[in-house]
């Protein structure tokens, strides 16, 4: 007889359990929502003094090349580092908040596209501010290792594991019914 493995301590049903997880899921929201706030005020404030010197890019790896070619490593550091860890939270904070967006693809792909919408807003609205590809693809690396280091784990001790449609061939089958041990 097989024994039924026991829930993490999140998921189970007690009022402790209950309480813990709803206050570990407001914590979350309360965080993505800072985030949030955080990622406007970063990229979303206009430049003026700037404007001359923006352009936008459309080919990967150009301002990469461009910074990491200059002979401030400083400012690489600055500019490529600030947009790694602005996708970081990303990645830790997703998974927990929105189950259906646990895994390395679906965080990859909610964090590009809202990450491409921040940069077009940005390109188009905001004086002093261009698109840039290289900076999405940043952000994006930067959720992925947010979500590998720590939103993986959060994501699968607060919300039960899926059940995907080809468990249904690799999950072990239920014998046929056992008779009661005769006396």
């Amino acid at each position: 007889m097989p024994q039924e493995e026991t829930p993490p301590p999140l998921q189970r049903r007690s009022t402790g359990a209950l309480v813990a997880r709803f206050l570990v899921l407001a914590l979350g929201f309360v965080c993505m929502v800072g985030f949030a706030a955080l990622l406007a005020r970063a990229t979303l404030v206009p430049s003026p003094e700037s404007a001359d010197l923006t352009h936008t890019n459309l080919r990967p790896g150009d301002s990469v090349r461009a910074y990491l070619e200059r002979p401030e490593l400083r400012d690489s550091v600055k500019q490529l580092g600030g947009n790694l860890l602005l996708g970081l939270p990303f990645g830790v904070l997703l998974p927990v908040i929105a189950p259906g967006a646990r895994g390395l693809l679906r965080v990859a792909a909610v964090t590009a596209a809202v990450m491409l919408l921040v940069e077009a807003v940005q390109g188009v609205v905001v004086t002093g501010r261009a698109f840039d590809v290289d900076d999405v693809l940043l952000n994006t690396a930067g959720a992925l290792a947010g979500y590998l280091v720590a939103g993986r784990r959060l994501g699968r001790a607060l919300h039960p594991r899926r059940r995907h449609w080809w468990h249904r061939w690799t999950a072990p089958r239920p014998g046929p019914p056992q008779a009661p041990p005769r006396p």
